[in-house]
This record gives structure tokens, sequence and C-alpha cells, in this order.
């Protein structure tokens, strides 16, 4: 795909609670950007709109073109829409190779395609060490590499990552940056990264949507962020002569 995922002015509600306010970003294909904010933001539910799970109560959903605010997950991960889950949300009974094959069926392929697709995934993003663990008994951090490499089977245009990073260490997460390069370099995939790790943000993102309170309240690359006002106060709580960088770091 050469035009971006886009949301349009989308606001949700749940019972008169409004989760989202006319939130308009772009997801441009092969690039990173960043969307980051404080705890109940609405960053998860702005993720479930972008993907199918959740239905925007006003806006649109924009996939290469063509409104797909309609579509279910399913749907639009046929279209090249995939994604990550804070929670992992791996079948924690079948093993990690079985996790990537069920996903390949799901999207078309044969079993014995779908077979040979996750071996080579797993080994693409280096985890074939992994493949025949029962994926319940994993350490949270290779949940999330899991997780990653079923959402990179059959080459998404998209991948929205949840909160890759939660729990991995230093030296983790500067391996996951160097596995986010790899994916938009040789996949050519486009990458929203939403991360509590801002660090992370800053380092790999080209471009940051920042959310507070289900409000777009600022956007930019990494050096305009670092020095948002309206970014530090939704942070801080306060704009008074604080640097981000040393602050919320």
């Amino acid at each position: 795909m050469t035009q971006p995922l886009q949301a349009k002015q989308v606001s949700v509600s749940f019972d008169g609670l409004r989760a989202l306010s006319d939130v308009t970003l772009d997801i441009p294909p092969a690039r990173v950007s960043g969307l980051i904010g404080p705890n109940g933001a609405g960053k998860t539910t702005l993720v479930n709109v972008l993907t199918g799970f959740q239905s925007p109560t006003t806006g649109s959903v924009v996939c290469d073109g063509r409104d797909v605010s309609g579509l279910s997950a399913h749907k639009l991960r046929r279209l090249g829409v995939a994604r990550t889950f804070q929670g992992g949300r791996l079948f924690k009974d079948l093993s990690v190779l079985d996790n990537l094959e069920v996903t390949g069926v799901g999207l078309g392929l044969t079993r014995r395609e779908a077979a040979s697709r996750a071996v080579d995934m797993l080994d693409w993003v280096g985890i074939s060490h992994l493949m025949t663990d029962i994926a319940g008994s994993l350490p949270y951090t290779d949940e999330r590499r899991v997780g990653i490499a079923r959402a990179l089977m059959m080459a998404p245009s998209f991948v929205l990552l949840d909160e890759p990073a939660a729990g991995m260490s230093a030296h983790e997460a500067d391996d996951l940056a160097d596995l986010i390069a790899r994916i938009v370099k040789d996949m050519k995939c486009g990458v929203l990264l939403i991360e509590h790790n801002i660090s992370l943000v800053l380092k790999i993102c080209e471009h940051i949507h920042v959310l507070d309170s289900g409000e777009l309240i600022d956007e930019g690359d990494p050096a305009h962020i670092k020095t948002s006002e309206k970014v530090l106060h939704a942070y801080m709580g306060t704009q008074g002569d604080v640097d981000m960088q040393g602050a919320i770091l």
C-alpha cells in the first residue's frame, strides 16, 4: 500500500462517557510512528478502532483510500492491518509454532504453507529456539516477541504494536528497536508504536502523536515532542520549567 492508514475525526463513547474526541492521525507506510499518552488517555481504544475491534461512534477509518470503518477485525487483517495486544493473547495451550500456523490458516494458507511460513517468520524474528515451547509457559517478554511474530504473518502493510516493550530490560528494548527497524526496512511495513517507554519512542519514531483524556493534544518529530509544554503538562500535571527528557524518560 502506498497510502496511509488513517483515523479521521474519530470519537468513541461508552454509555455517555467519551473515550476519544475527534482524533485524526495518519500512519504512513514504511515508517515508524509513535502514540504516547498517560494511562487512560485512550491509546488502546484508538488502536481497537484502527484494527476493527471497536467501531467509532463518529468519524471513520480509511485504509489505502477506502473507508473501512464497518469492517471486522478479521477482514481488516486480511487487508493488511495487523496488531499485537498488551496481554499477549496467545493460544496458551498450543506451541509457539502452532500459534503462528493458526494465523496463517486463518489468512487463507493451507496447513503446510502456514507451517512453512511460521518457521520462516520465527527464524526472521530470531526466536526459532522457542518453536516447540508451549505458549502458556513462556516468560512475559518472550510472549511479546511471539505476538509480534504472529502479527507479521503474511507481511501486513501496517502493524500496530500495543506496548511491546512492557516488562523488557534496557537491552531487550534495544533488541526490540532493532527488530522494528527491520520490519520497516525489509517488509516496507508501516508501524505504529504505542508505548509507555518514552525513551524507545523518541529513539525510533519519526513522528509521534500524543493523546490525553481522549484528545490528540500534540504531534511532531521527537525534537518537538521533547520540548512540548502540552506534553509536559499531560505527563507531569504542571507546565513548570521541567526538562521532558529528564522528567519522563
